[in-house]
């Protein structure tokens, strides 16, 4: 039976997301950015919390942990690196760790660059993955404790899953990560068209995830970095892929 996955605004800008296996009931969060709208989502659809998925250690994304394991008793996982104390964490994952949600399997990819802790779900029978701030649909998160090589290495993991797989990110940035892409790559097609469909999306006030990974490979210049095009895109022909990543990021810091 598949997995059922809900989404719903947190905070200002931040998804939360909760994934729910039928057949054992059990249902997790993926990250905490706040109590209040996970709470009401439980109850809304008569699921109980039984685990929470840490991402990383910011405190828009671990927010309501607290709350929520007083409430539920759910399990929390977390980040093995320990760098940066994450409270009430039960257990603690690195790359290639697999954790289990009742029947659900969750596999772990260390995705640090934006944080040096930072990690990434993929729920592999599900074409699922939570990528929280490493990336954004048409865009990535800023690089605030890595270097912008280890950023791009993340990314690359990413980009190497299957392109049916559905990316769940950590924030609503897509309208802004669109309008900087299209200063890099005007002419791009499937960027052109991503930019229309968010514009519909955001004017209905609807979410523009879930993504498509494969949609991204082709719209995002963050992914890109490699891409002749992009790197004409910056007057950066012939440097490195992390490179340009750099001066990507940069740009985008910027604007």
């Amino acid at each position: 039976m598949a997995a059922d996955i809900r989404l719903f605004p947190c905070l200002t800008d931040n998804f939360g997301y909760l994934i729910h296996n039928p057949a054992t009931k059990a249902t997790a969060s993926i990250d905490a950015p706040e109590a209040g709208p996970i709470v009401k989502a439980l109850e809304h659809e008569g699921w109980r919390l039984t685990d929470i998925l840490i991402t990383h250690h910011h405190g828009d994304h671990v927010g309501g942990v607290a709350e929520l394991k007083q409430k539920y008793g759910a399990r929390v996982v977390g980040p093995h690196d320990k760098t940066t104390k994450i409270a009430n964490v039960d257990h603690r994952v690195g790359q290639g760790d697999v954790v289990k949600v009742g029947g659900l399997l969750a596999r772990v990819l260390e995705t640090p660059g934006h944080t040096l802790d930072h990690i990434s779900y993929v729920f592999d029978l599900e074409k699922a993955l939570f990528a929280a701030d490493t990336l954004f649909s048409i865009g990535c998160g800023r690089v605030f404790e890595g270097t912008y090589p280890m950023m791009w290495d993340s990314l690359l993991k990413l980009r190497a899953l299957p392109d049916d797989f559905k990316l769940y990110c950590g924030h609503e940035y897509t309208a802004a990560n669109v309008k900087f892409a299209l200063t890099v790559e005007p002419e791009n097609a499937a960027l052109k068209a991503r930019a229309e469909e968010v514009a519909r999306l955001r004017a209905a006030n609807k979410p523009t995830v879930p993504t498509l990974l494969g949609d991204e490979k082709k719209a995002n210049v963050f992914l890109r970095a490699d891409e002749p095009s992009v790197a004409a895109g910056v007057r950066m022909k012939g440097r490195s892929a992390a490179e340009v990543f750099g001066e990507l990021r940069e740009r985008k810091n910027k604007s």
